[in-house]
C-alpha cells in the first residue's frame, strides 16, 4: 500500500461522532482580561507536585518562578500575572472527586509586567540538551492532555535516537477546537516549534497530523511549512480517537507501538501543536507556560469560542466572559469522551485544561443502560483492538484477573465502545473502576512484599545480632579462662603450692 493509500484510507477502528466544533473554531480567538487573582495548583503535570519558592506577601512578576520541580519527573510552576502572593493553601481539583489541593494565589496587579530573561541567539546552534534544559526551565508539559513534562521525553527521544517527529493536530474530541485556532493563528510558532524539538531529540523529520474536518488549519501550517520541507503537513480522515498517539502513529508511518512499549521504541516520539507552540515561547522569547488557549463550548454557552487566558483563572470568569444562556447541566474540563466532569465552576484551569463545556439538559441526558446483547459493536469499534464485552463480563462477575487477561490495561478509556454500545452500558466506567482496583491491589500487594521483607529482614538481624553476642559471650570466656590458664603457668611454685593448699 501506497503511502498517499495508507494516508486517505478511513480507518476501521474508532467512532464518527458529531463533532459541533462549529461554529465556536471560526470565532475569532478572544483574550481574556487580566483576571483579579488567579490560582495555580501546584500540581500540574505527571510526576512530582512543584514546591512553592515565594512566600505570602512577596510580590512576583508575570513568569517569575513560584513553585519548582521535585524529582526527575516534575515541572515548574511560574506567575501568570505580576501581583502580590496572597495565600498558599487549597483550591478545588480539577477531578470528579471535588477534592481540594494545594495552589499559589497570586492577587494581580493589573499590570502584567512580565520578568525580563535571556534568550537564545541561534538555539539551532546550541546544543540539543540545552533545549530540553530551557523547556524544563519554562514547565513545559504535554498541552495535549497527558501534561508528562516535556524535557523528559526530549531526553527519551534523544537517547533512543528516534527519527521521526509526530506533531498531532488532530484534535479528534468533539466541541474541542483550541488545537485548531493556534494552528490557524500561530501555524509559525508551531512550525518553529517542532523544528527546535526535532533538534532537541535529533529527528530527520516531523509529520504534522491534522483532521481533514480542518481546512482552515491545514492551509495555514502549509503556508507555515512551505520554506521547511523536513516538516510535512498530513491531512488524516476525521475519525475518532485518531488524536491518540499510537492511532496517529499507525496511521502517519504505518508502525504499531507493542502495547507493551513506547512510541520512543519504534523511532517515533509525538508532540501536540500547543505543546510545539509552547516550546517557541519558551526558547524564542524566554516565556515559561503561563496562559493557554481554551475553548468554551457547549449548549449553555451564550457565545462560544476560543479564549486566551492565563493558567489559574476560574472556570466562573470564563463563563462568565463568553455569558450562559442556562444554568450548565454538566461541565466538563476537556472533552466529552475522555474529560473530566466537575462538580462546580470555581476551579482554576490548568495547563492540561484544552476545553471548558457547559452542556444544556439536551445534552447532558443519559440514556438508562439495558443488559448487554452482544452484538459486538464495541469490538469492532476499539482502536486497541480489545473485547470490551468480554472484559465486562468479567468485571460484573468480579473477575478482575480475567479482565486482566483480555489486556484491560491496554484501554486507553477513549469511550468509543460506550459510544456504540445501544445498550447504552457506561463500559469505560467499569474498566476504570476495575484498572483502579487492580492497580490498589498491586499497591497493597507490593506493601505486604515490602512489610514482609522488612520482617526478615528484622528477623534476620535479631538472629545476626543474638549469634554476634553469643559468639562475643563465648570468645569473651575464651580469653577470660585462657588468661586464667596463663596466670597460673606463670605464678611462683611457692605461690602456686599455697595455692593449691588454700584451695584444699
Amino acid at each position: 500500500m501506497g503511502f498517499l493509500d495508507r494516508f486517505l484510507k478511513t480507518p476501521n477502528w474508532g467512532v464518527h461522532p458529531e463533532d459541533h466544533k462549529r461554529p465556536a473554531a471560526d470565532v475569532a480567538l478572544r483574550i481574556l482580561p487580566t483576571p483579579e487573582r488567579v490560582y495555580m495548583p501546584l500540581s500540574q503535570h505527571v510526576g512530582g507536585a512543584a514546591r512553592p519558592v515565594v512566600l505570602v506577601g512577596q510580590k512576583v512578576l508575570k513568569g517569575q518562578l513560584v513553585a519548582e520541580a521535585q524529582g526527575n519527573i516534575s515541572a515548574p510552576i511560574h506567575a501568570p500575572v505580576s501581583g502580590t502572593v496572597s495565600a498558599i493553601g487549597e483550591v478545588t481539583a480539577p477531578h470528579p472527586s471535588g477534592l481540594p489541593f494545594k495552589a499559589i494565589t497570586i492577587d494581580s496587579d493589573g499590570r502584567d509586567r512580565w520578568l525580563d530573561t535571556g534568550v537564545l541567539v541561534d538555539p539551532f546552534a546550541a546544543a540539543p540538551e540545552e533545549i530540553a534544559k530551557l523547556a524544563a526551565q519554562a514547565g513545559v508539559v504535554g498541552l495535549g492532555g497527558a501534561t508528562f513534562p516535556s524535557a523528559v521525553k526530549f531526553a527519551l527521544g534523544k537517547r533512543l535516537k528516534v527519527g521521526t517527529l509526530i506533531v498531532n493536530g488532530g484534535e479528534c474530541e468533539p466541541y474541542l477546537s483550541s488545537d485548531d485556532r493556534i494552528m490557524r493563528d500561530f501555524a509559525c510558532q508551531v512550525v518553529d516549534g517542532a523544528r527546535l524539538v526535532m533538534h532537541a531529540i535529533g529527528a530527520q523529520e516531523a509529520l504534522v497530523g491534522i483532521e481533514d474536518n480542518k481546512p482552515e488549519a491545514i492551509a495555514a501550517m502549509r503556508k507555515a511549512a512551505a520554506a521547511y520541507p523536513e516538516v510535512k503537513i498530513r491531512p488524516v480522515p476525521a475519525r475518532y480517537p485518531m488524536g491518540s498517539d499510537k492511532q496517529l502513529i499507525q496511521t502517519l508511518t504505518g508502525k504499531e507501538v507493542p502495547s507493551d512499549a513506547r512510541a520512543a521504541e519504534v523511532g517515533v516520539l509525538v508532540h501536540n501543536v500547543s505543546t510545539c507552540a509552547a516550546v517557541h515561547k519558551a526558547i524564542r522569547l524566554g516565556q515559561p507556560l503561563v496562559e493557554r488557549i481554551v475553548t468554551l463550548n457547549g449548549g449553555a454557552i451564550a457565545t462560544p469560542g476560543n479564549i486566551y487566558a492565563p493558567l489559574g483563572t476560574m472556570i466562573s470568569e470564563l463563563l462568565a466572559f463568553t455569558g450562559l444562556k442556562e444554568t450548565p447541566s454538566r461541565l466538563i474540563l476537556g472533552g466529552p469522551m475522555m474529560g473530566t466532569p466537575l462538580l462546580h465552576d470555581r476551579i482554576p484551569i490548568v495547563k492540561g485544561a484544552s476545553g471548558i463545556l457547559a452542556f444544556d439538559a439536551a445534552e447532558a441526558f443519559v440514556p438508562e443502560a439495558g443488559p448487554c446483547i452482544r452484538c459486538g459493536s464495541c469490538t469492532k469499534a476499539c482502536p486497541m483492538g480489545l473485547l470490551p464485552l468480554e472484559m465486562a463480563a468479567r468485571i460484573k462477575a468480579g473477575d478482575l484477573e480475567g479482565a486482566e487477561a483480555y489486556a484491560l490495561q491496554d484501554c486507553i478509556s477513549c469511550g468509543c465502545c460506550a459510544y456504540v454500545c445501544p445498550s447504552h452500558i457506561p463500559l469505560v466506567q467499569y474498566f476504570s473502576h476495575a484498572k483502579g482496583e487492580l492497580t490498589a491491589a498491586e499497591r497493597t500487594k507490593l506493601r505486604t512484599e515490602a512489610t514482609k521483607r522488612l520482617a526478615e529482614a528484622k528477623s534476620a538481624r535479631i538472629e545476626r545480632e543474638n549469634r554476634e553476642k553469643a559468639e562475643a559471650a563465648a570468645r569473651r570466656k575464651a580469653e577470660r579462662e585462657a588468661a586464667k590458664a596463663a596466670a597460673a603457668a606463670a605464678a611462683p611454685p611457692a605461690v602456686a603450692e599455697k595455692t593449691e593448699g588454700a584451695s584444699a
